[in-house]
């Protein structure tokens, strides 16, 4: 076990894969996690199980998504009601289901997008949130698109959209995740512009965050932010390969925007205390953090041969 964070947000690791699998299933990586009202832990990962659901000691309760129901799974999340959002960026579904997996809701239809950069849903969508005020449903909309939608709690009918590509405040280089606060304010991972920015529920701009490597993923949860980050230096090899601070890391921050713990030093690796690629974070009602991490498409499928890494981690909160 590693202790990461300092004396206010401290946390215990050990670097090995979060849940117990039966033998033969596999995560191949954990793309995206959440944590349900109970804190049962949701696990959308690429393997043969794509969604895998434990106990918070990471007993297995069930599964389910298998033959064929999702291409390339990339968020996952639990409603206010307990049911579970499911978006794939691959084929560009957006679909609800049970917790034991019937489907319910059928936001977009697989292989059917829009025109690349149009601004229209959907192309390549990254995440769904629900505005605990209103039941509204949100989607970042971030491979093809630079823009967040609005819709009715029904799905039917799309509110407002706001969001294009650049720089600037308000603009986009890569919407990929998102978190809204219980005031309805919308949090958004601007991964290729490395930095969070913070939208009111109409869209417009509260703050941009800086000070981060490549923000990747976001949750929001008991006035804090955690956001988990891809590493941003400038080589993986000669000097860089020793960079610190540069990520993967998971940063604490408060909702001012201020970073009041960084959790990860170092450069990627599978020892205790680091991380691969955090693509997607959690934490449940203990504030214990769950970090789902791409590390299969990042590393582990340049290795000869292609190779399996760690994919999602369990900080336990210490102090």
């Amino acid at each position: 076990m590693v202790q990461l964070g300092n004396e206010s947000y401290r946390y215990e690791v050990s670097g090995e894969n979060f849940g117990t699998l039966p033998e033969g299933w596999f995560y191949r990586e954990a793309s995206s996690v959440d944590v349900d009202s109970n804190d049962n832990v949701y696990v959308f990962s690429r393997g043969n199980h794509p969604v895998t659901v434990f106990d918070t000691d990471g007993n297995l309760i069930r599964s389910w998504g298998e033959d064929g129901v999702f291409t390339n799974p990339h968020a996952i999340t639990i409603g206010p009601d307990d049911n579970v959002w499911c978006v794939d960026n691959v084929d560009h579904s957006i679909r609800q289901f049970s917790p034991t997996g019937e489907l319910l809701m059928t936001l977009n239809e697989r292989k059917q997008h829009a025109t690349p950069l149009s601004g229209d849903p959907f192309h390549g969508p990254t995440r769904v949130k629900i505005d605990p005020r209103t039941g509204e449903i949100l989607v970042s909309d971030g491979y093809g698109n630079a823009r967040v939608h609005r819709f009715t709690p029904d799905g039917k009918t799309l509110i407002r959209s706001f969001g294009t590509p650049g720089t600037d405040p308000g603009t986009f280089n890569l919407v990929h995740d998102m978190a809204l606060d219980d005031d309805g304010n919308i949090y958004i991972a601007d991964r290729e512009n490395r930095r969070v920015q913070v939208f009111d529920p109409e869209g417009g701009v509260l703050a941009v965050w800086y000070g981060f490597s490549r923000a990747a993923a976001i949750c929001v949860a008991d006035g804090l932010a955690y956001v988990g980050e891809y590493y941003a230096g400038g080589g993986e090899s000669g000097s860089y390969r020793n960079a610190m601070h540069l990520g993967p890391r998971v940063s604490v921050v408060d909702l001012q925007g201020n970073i009041v713990a960084r959790l990860g030093d170092e450069f990627y690796g599978p020892e205790p205390g680091r991380f691969y690629a955090p693509h997607g974070i959690a934490t449940d009602s203990k504030g214990n953090i769950y970090v789902a991490e791409v590390s299969f498409t990042e590393y582990g499928m340049r290795m000869k041969p292609p190779t399996e890494l760690r994919s999602l981690q369990k900080l336990t909160k210490t102090g």
